[in-house]
């Protein structure tokens, strides 16, 4: 029981992480993206 409990809420945080990861991938995309378009 408790291992599963352990393994579902590991699994949580990883996803969590991954989607931080991934919001924090897009916004410096969008704001290298705006740094380069404000040079032109």
């Amino acid at each position: 029981m408790v291992p599963m409990d352990l393994m579902a809420l590991e699994l949580f945080f990883i996803g969590l992480l991954g989607l931080a990861s991934l919001a924090i991938a897009f916004v410096s995309v969008v704001v290298l993206r705006n740094l380069f378009r404000g040079q032109r």
